[in-house]
């Protein structure tokens, strides 16, 4: 008997929440236990689980990966051209964003907070608005204070995400500056946590339908009839703005760096990567399309092995600007229909932390979903709104892949012109 894919899964929890939300309401009860309380346990629950596992794999994540890059070519001159742009296009990606959340206002409904409408609690509304509100521009100097704790343990015991991956950035590059038998020991271990950090999530998003039909089923039943409307219009402009910033991505700031940098035509850079593209979207998996991304760099787009070998692969795991941008938009709407008001701050506080999370969990399993955990939890945010985001995040998800994937090409067409490689994309 085939089982069913996870995506399926969920898709079907979204309908049986719908439909089990709006014939509970918050009136309704067996044995006494209103179901508005068991969908609101459930939710909480998976919420729980993954809070749990931020701290570690996060940590386990990010050592693997830079002392990958470190220990396979250093940060020489392709590795620093390699990471110069992923961080660049990431960032990129991620102001796209901004400017598009912060232009449509999806969190906002007829001039008003969309938190009634989403079925948000006003307590919990209260709380971050205090927490948010309080941030001043003066307070840029603390993010900056905030990634070098004093105390490490205590920063991940407080949720303190800033200093931890900070933390975990420099453990892996010095982590292959000691000697070899050292470096190979903790390497082992650290990927001996990463991998089991892996499992557990797997384990963990085996219950995703469990969650979503939680989160969804408490926030559908939290709404009045009359509000269903309007629920639907609120969500429908947040997916039209996460895939307008998107489309700006990929078809005008992309092909401007491969005009105006890597000096070849834009559009042979979209045929000659159609297959990775339909393959990504298809999938919403950048690392299950890598063979057949190096396949389309090499072969259509004539890009050496030397290049491709590495660029690709790392921007498999840390160059995500799909995943970026739409963290990035996912905190400003949650943020929007609470009516909160985000200073400069709290803004560029959102922009750091997409940059940094993407690099960090971008290799995992749901990784957009954790990602928002750690940017809510940083900037004050509940979780609650959650639900909400995955009622639409599958769609979104293939698109994003696909950007991500598309990225990774550019990058490789504009290090390899960079580095002298003649003939590519001239055919």
């Amino acid at each position: 008997m085939l089982k069913m894919k996870l995506h399926w899964q969920i898709l079907i929890a979204l309908g049986l929440a719908v439909v089990a939300g709006m014939l509970a309401g918050k009136e309704a009860s067996i044995f006494g236990v209103l179901f508005y309380d068991i969908f609101n346990f459930v939710g909480t629950l998976f919420l729980n689980a993954l809070k749990m596992i931020i701290v570690p794999l996060i940590v386990s994540s990010i050592v693997v990966g830079i002392a990958g890059v470190g220990g396979t070519v250093g940060l020489g001159r392709l590795g620093g051209k390699t990471v110069l742009y992923y961080l660049a296009t990431s960032l990129l990606a991620i102001l796209t964003g901004l400017l598009l959340v912060n232009l449509f206002a999806p969190g906002i409904i007829d001039g008003q907070p969309a938190r009634d409408v989403l079925g948000l609690n006003l307590e919990q509304a209260a709380i971050a608005s205090d927490k948010v509100g309080s941030r001043g521009v003066g307070d840029i100097a603390d993010v900056f204070l905030s990634m070098v704790p004093p105390n490490i343990v205590a920063a991940a015991a407080n949720g303190q995400m800033l200093g931890l991956i900070f933390f975990s950035l420099l453990f892996g590059y010095f982590m292959t500056r000691i000697g070899e038998a050292r470096q190979d020991m903790q390497l082992t271990f650290w990927q001996g946590v990463y991998h089991t950090m892996m499992k557990i999530t797997d384990f963990i998003m085996k219950f995703a339908p469990l969650g979503v039909f939680g989160l969804v089923a408490k926030v559908i039943a939290s709404i009045e009839p009359g509000q269903v409307g309007e629920l639907a219009a609120s969500l429908g402009v947040y997916f039209i703005t996460v895939l307008l910033a998107l489309a700006v991505h990929v078809f005008i700031t992309l092909p401007i760096l491969l005009k105006f940098i890597g000096r070849v035509r834009p559009f042979r850079q979209y045929v000659a990567m159609a297959p990775a593209l339909l393959t990504a979207f298809s999938t919403a998996s950048s690392s299950a399309t890598l063979p057949i991304t190096l396949d389309c760099v090499e072969k259509n787009a004539k890009v050496s092995n030397r290049t491709s070998s590495f660029v690709l692969p790392l921007g498999a795991t840390v160059n995500m600007d799909g995943t970026a941008l739409y963290e990035c938009v996912a905190a400003m709407f949650i943020a929007q229909a609470y009516g909160l008001e985000l200073s400069f701050t709290t803004q560029f506080v959102i922009v750091l932390v997409a940059l940094l999370t993407s690099i960090g969990v971008a290799g995992i399993p749901a990784a957009s979903l954790v990602a928002i955990t750690i940017i809510l939890t940083t900037i004050g945010l509940p979780l609650e709104a959650l639900g909400l985001i995955l009622a639409v995040d599958r769609i979104l998800d293939m698109f994003r892949t696909a950007v991500n994937v598309f990225s990774d090409s550019v990058g490789a067409v504009i290090i390899a012109r960079t580095e002298g490689e003649k003939g590519i994309l001239e055919s």
